[in-house]
């Protein structure tokens, strides 16, 4: 049975795989923290606002899908959260680099996710990247797959599956591409402008020569 996340489910699940690898001194994360880490404002699209009740909730709903372990710590006065997705997923650091991006900022190209997930698992190249989606394009529930090119653009961008397969929206078409009918017609009507001041000129010079004619030299 596949695991489908809600919106709040994927911002936790992608804050605890990020904290994990740019915070580890503070890894596992307390509720508090998840609730900084999912309302940041960089490295975040959407911006979200979401109250303790909300993340509480995605909490118990991970925990349910066994995305996530609660941790007790004798140095800790409250609980910790941590994931555990090589767990549930076959999936290296590099992968799970790629989805916490993918599940923090949406949809992104190759050479996106190369730069954004430098800090998380250190630099690598397009190909290494392209392999890791790949490799979660593949898995036996996919993680990951290519979007279609938008129009005027030739670089895919990458989209991560854990909250289902994404909705498109139709796109509207590139300015060019929406302006060329009203623009062929009013180049249509330019035209036509231009060829009845042609007719007028054409008509005075010829009423011109013809008062000349009769006035004679």
């Amino acid at each position: 049975m596949s695991i489908i996340l809600n919106l709040p489910e994927a911002r936790v699940l992608g804050c605890l795989l990020e904290k994990e690898r740019t915070t580890p001194e503070y890894y596992p994360l307390t509720l508090n923290s998840l609730l900084a880490a999912c309302n940041q404002t960089t490295n975040r699209d959407p911006v979200v606002a979401y109250d303790e009740s909300t993340v509480s909730k995605a909490l118990d709903e991970l925990r349910e899908k066994q995305l996530i372990t609660l941790v007790h710590m004798a140095t800790a006065r409250v609980p910790k959260y941590r994931h555990r997705l090589p767990d549930v997923f076959d999936v290296d650091a590099r992968q799970m680099s790629l989805l916490a991006v993918l599940l923090l900022r949406g949809p992104q190209t190759a050479a996106e996710l190369r730069a954004r997930t430098e800090r998380l698992c250190g630099p690598s190249d397009l190909t290494s990247i392209e392999e890791g989606l790949q490799a979660m394009a593949n898995a036996h529930q996919p993680l990951a797959r290519a979007l279609p090119p938008r129009p005027g653009q030739k670089e895919r961008r990458f989209v991560q599956l854990l909250t289902g397969e994404p909705t498109f929206v139709p796109t509207e078409p590139e300015p060019s591409a929406r302006s060329s009918q009203p623009m062929s017609s009013e180049i249509e009507e330019l035209r036509n402008e231009v060829g009845s001041l042609r007719a007028e000129l054409q008509a005075l010079r010829t009423e011109f020569q013809r008062f000349r004619d009769e006035r004679g030299p």
